[in-house]
């Protein structure tokens, strides 16, 4: 890339002008603590062009200045000899820039791709996601249990794609490691997430069991999670038919309360449970 291409995408906005100004004064900052010249750096890119014989690595004194003064943003090339000279973290001075490679996960999902493909992206050190980090210590992980009432702390974790979800505006319900009412849809041990929004029990509309809504309830003894139905004031909670369970009939809402419609769950497959003999 030339120099006659500097900047990645031509002139900017005023604001955008203005924060491209801020990552070149905190590389010009860099520069004068480590008290290198405007002339140690050029002549520093000008051999790390050397060495990969590519002459876009190597930074001009007007180049610094500009950069430094004016806003420029510089390219990959001369980004990465600038932060091998001020011994800075590559990923960081993009994040300057406004880069942020730990939303590219995040990003990717812009683009809708109907092919099954694998993914490249790696798990870096900067990639966080906020999630709960303590529950109550009376969790019965037996029963199903309104996951959102029992933490207690939130804190942030390296992951990948979680932070597509605005975690802490959904709520999250836990169907009970002895609850079998909508397996093997829901297996036992599953965490959900649950639509509060979500206020009006359907009772039609899907044209298989995986389009019908699951909804998460609050009872006298508990939660309860399954298909149902709505006549009147009699509510019937149904369970999967392969889970050999009995529907439950409440009076609604007095005896029961929806809570919100499940709009995704994360779980695993446990082949050892499957054939485990349910009581």
């Amino acid at each position: 890339m030339s120099d006659s291409n500097a900047a990645f995408s031509g002139r900017l906005d005023l604001g955008q002008h203005h924060s491209m100004e801020e990552a070149g004064q905190k590389l010009r900052r860099v520069r004068e603590r480590l008290n290198l010249r405007v002339r140690d750096v050029e002549q520093a890119s000008l051999k790390i062009a050397d060495k990969y014989r590519n002459d876009d690595f190597a930074v001009l004194i007007n180049r610094v200045s500009e950069i430094e003064n004016r806003g420029l943003i510089p390219t990959i090339y001369k980004l990465y000899s600038l932060c091998a000279i001020y011994r800075l973290d590559f990923q960081e001075v993009l994040g300057w820039y406004g880069i942020h490679l730990e939303s590219l996960p995040v990003d990717s999902l812009f683009a809708e791709v109907s092919q099954t493909h694998l993914t490249s992206f790696q798990p870096g050190s900067r990639g966080e996601v906020l999630l709960p980090l303590s529950l109550d210590p009376g969790l019965d992980l037996r029963r199903t249990t309104y996951v959102s009432r029992m933490i207690q702390r939130w804190g942030t974790l390296p992951l990948l794609f979680l932070e597509a979800l605005d975690v802490k505006e959904h709520r999250y319900g836990f169907i009970g490691t002895e609850d079998w009412f909508m397996h093997p849809l829901l297996q036992p041990g599953t965490f959900i997430m649950v639509d509060e929004t979500v206020r009006k029990i359907a009772n039609s509309g899907w044209s298989n069991e995986f389009e019908r809504p699951i909804y998460f309830f609050e009872h006298r003894q508990g939660y309860a999670c399954g298909w149902c139905s709505l006549n009147d004031d009699k509510l019937i909670l149904q369970p999967h038919p392969a889970s050999s369970c009995t529907p439950q009939i409440y009076k609604y809402p007095s005896e029961i309360d929806l809570v919100g419609q499940v709009t995704g769950i994360a779980t695993r497959f446990d082949q050892s449970r499957r054939s485990r003999t349910r009581s």
